[in-house]
């Protein structure tokens, strides 16, 4: 259990930081993506920003809420499918650059949710 509430806690440390940085210096990646739209960067900031909440939420809880990761676990899943169609179709205006942080983010993301995933397994097993 103290690997899931661990992985769980890297997730929202990292949400949070990604989340923080969007909203706080929007400007500055915007001009890393090559665009002028700063608004997309804050509300991803701001939604970052809540799950990491979430995340930290479930992670402090004792003992962890099975259905609460698992809702966690969709969460990271989605963003991982959505990172990978806007990589593979790219369909925004924005530098090679931007893409590539998407899909870095996005094998992140992906990572944390398989991590959970075996964490949860585990802790079923233990149980």
């Amino acid at each position: 259990m103290k690997t899931l509430k661990n992985v769980m806690l890297i997730n929202a440390i990292s949400s949070g930081a990604t989340g923080l940085g969007l909203a706080a210096f929007p400007e500055f990646v915007a001009g890393l993506f090559e665009t002028t739209a700063t608004k997309p960067f804050i509300g991803v900031g701001v939604f970052l920003i809540a799950f990491a909440a979430l995340v930290f939420s479930v992670a402090r809880g004792n003992p962890v809420n099975a259905r609460a990761v698992r809702l966690v676990i969709v969460l990271d899943s989605l963003w991982v499918v959505c990172s990978a169609a806007i990589v593979l179709f790219q369909p925004l205006p924005i530098s090679l650059l931007g893409y590539g942080a998407i899909g870095a983010v996005g094998v992140w993301v992906a990572a944390m949710a398989y991590l959970q995933a075996a964490g949860l397994r585990q802790t079923a097993v233990l149980k």
